[in-house]
């Protein structure tokens, strides 16, 4: 239950309670706490819990660079009044006057601070909060973006800080297709910083959003675990550590389904109070188990691209493959790659090389600028170096895991992610081609066009063609890149005779207590998806059509396939 509190507000020009705010309050406090005022003011009758706060003005800022005030303290107190204890652990955002815009991210471009204790503590992080305008990062990422450095003020949002076991961030559009009919939710285990800096590769879930009000209906297209061998937890004491993550966690999904459709109802009652895609930012109560959600902007890029024009990207040539991770970006790039351990390794970066380190944050930003491509070993879809990248324009592989041990510095490589969900790093330049196509002007015909199909991934990237639905899905490439096991091996895991195969099998499966469950999962899923990007028109799924020799590809499926002199002939074309 939300906490309604009247803050104390004895000067109303520097200290201003987040139930006193709205989205016309951008220009005294900022786009992220004025979102957080509105949600609160407007959205409360939805259910969705906001933790109570305040927020230091505009008006703050110019007399802080005057002389210091201590209305902090005062707002402080009075915020622990309302959740009855004198040292509430608060949360201390930066909140720009020229952030969280549409047209501009700002992505950690200021500092925020977790798990804040004590008035002294309050005023020590407000102090450096109003210092980090005036970093190399900040003052380079304004200029290039246009805004004058003495026209941006910075609010402060001090809120209740949610003792997160669990957070994450989503968009209510697909994030790499601009595709408005799903909400893409990373979760990671302790607070929301590991998710955003690329610090772990946290778990996907995609939801079907038209369905995600229909009770009978559970509409996740998408449960992809990730992998979290640490996380960031509040200490107690003030201040926040760095720790493993248990073996339970490292085994186990982040969400339930429930907590996952929670999430995505809320993300499409935000997104349609601000009538444009969000990008959220959430919590979940490690007391209570309760969702917060913490923060909440309008989405950048995809939001912004032109609707009538269509680019591709195709590799004309194979190469070796050499790391593979999450493809941001749908385009094609080739370069020197540059691996660097830091940002302070910059002198050796030079424009249009391929940035390849573990992870990347702010201090990022002038190296970003100038590379052709980003690689990176940790991180997902709503991390740092992948928000930036789609900003930039700029393909990149993320969460590869071993990028920076497998390419060498100054190795020719071609960075490649125009095919689904994954991005590849293939040895030397590669050839490829590009075209474009104008969606306004193709012509209208008399015959029904429609699609053939075989990647749910690659169908979001189709889905502003003017066609009327998929004239052919094939079954097989689900089976073979998805599911990858033998269905009898599924069904009779304990006549799998290979320990290697016995070994991915359990790996596999290891979320689900009944094998057959999984195959059913995969291959539902990846179906729907497809239908999902061409809703309401037909889709026509072709049954699997497997030789014995592709059958006994799969894995596990050596034992339960014969060796057939023909195959073309043979069990295939008499059953």
């Amino acid at each position: 239950m939300l906490h309604d509190t009247t803050h104390a507000q004895t000067d109303t020009t520097i200290i201003r309670g987040f139930d006193s705010l709205s989205a016309d309050d951008i220009p005294l406090v900022g786009g992220k706490n004025a979102s957080l005022g509105e949600m609160i003011g407007a959205l409360k009758e939805t259910g969705i819990r906001v933790p109570d706060g305040f927020a230091t003005t505009a008006d703050a800022y110019w007399r802080f660079l005057e002389a210091n005030d201590l209305s902090e303290t005062k707002a402080y107190r009075a915020l622990g009044t309302a959740y009855d204890t004198k040292a509430v652990d608060v949360a201390v955002r930066s909140s720009a006057t020229a952030e969280d815009l549409p047209e501009a991210s700002f992505a950690g471009q200021q500092e925020s601070y977790l798990d804040v204790r004590g008035e002294n503590a309050v005023l020590s992080a407000c102090k450096r909060c109003f210092a980090s305008l005036f970093t190399d990062r900040a003052l380079d990422y304004r200029k290039k973006q246009g805004f004058d450095h003495l026209e941006v003020a910075l609010s402060i949002g001090i809120q209740k800080m949610v003792r997160a076991d669990k957070s994450g961030v989503l968009f209510t559009i697909d994030t790499e297709t601009g595709f408005p009919d799903t909400t893409v939710i990373n979760a990671a285990y302790g607070l929301g910083e590991s998710v955003v800096k690329g610090l772990v590769n946290p778990d996907q879930y995609t939801v079907y959003t038209p369905f995600v009000d229909e009770e009978t209906l559970t509409p996740i297209l998408e449960k992809t675990k990730g992998d979290q061998d640490q996380k960031i937890v509040s200490t107690g004491e003030g201040g926040t550590a760095t720790v493993p993550t248990t073996a339970a966690e490292q085994d186990g999904v982040v969400l339930s389904d429930e907590e996952i459709l929670r999430l995505a109802r809320w993300g499409q009652a935000i997104e349609a109070h601000y009538d444009r895609p969000m990008d959220v930012e959430w919590a979940r109560d490690c007391d209570s188990g309760d969702l917060f959600v913490v923060q909440a902007r309008p989405e950048t890029v995809q939001s912004q691209q032109a609707a009538g024009t269509l680019r591709t990207f195709r590799l004309t040539e194979e190469g070796d493959r050499l790391v593979t991770g999450l493809g941001i970006g749908k385009s094609i790039v080739s370069g020197p790659s540059r691996v660097l351990d830091s940002a302070e390794e910059g002198e050796r970066f030079e424009d249009g090389d391929i940035l390849v380190t573990e992870m990347t944050d702010p201090d990022w930003g002038p190296l970003l600028e100038r590379a052709g491509g980003v690689v990176t070993d940790r991180g997902g879809r709503t991390s740092h170096a992948a928000i930036v990248s789609r900003e930039l324009g700029i393909p990149a592989v993320i969460g590869s895991e071993t990028a920076t041990e497998v390419l060498r510095d100054d190795q020719s490589v071609t960075l490649s992610c125009p095919d689904g969900d994954e991005g590849h790093v293939y040895d030397g330049r590669l050839d490829f081609e590009t075209d474009e196509i104008d969606l306004e002007v193709l012509p209208d015909t008399d015959t029904r066009i429609m699609l053939n199909l075989a990647s749910p991934a690659a169908a979001l990237d189709w889905w502003r063609l003017p066609v009327e639905g998929v004239g052919l899905a094939r079954m097989e490439y689900i089976i073979n890149n998805i599911i990858k096991v033998h269905p009898m091996a599924l069904v009779a895991f304990d006549e799998v005779d290979d320990k290697g195969a016995q070994r991915r099998i359990e790996e596999l499966t290891r979320d689900y207590d009944d094998n057959a469950e999984y195959f059913v999962d995969h291959l539902s899923r990846g179906i729907a998806t497809i239908a999902a990007a061409q809703r309401p028109h037909p889709v026509i799924v072709r049954l699997s059509d497997f030789k014995t020799n592709e059958y006994a590809d799969l894995i596990g499926g050596r034992g339960f396939e014969p060796h057939e002199a023909n195959p073309m002939l043979g069990w295939r074309g008499a059953s």
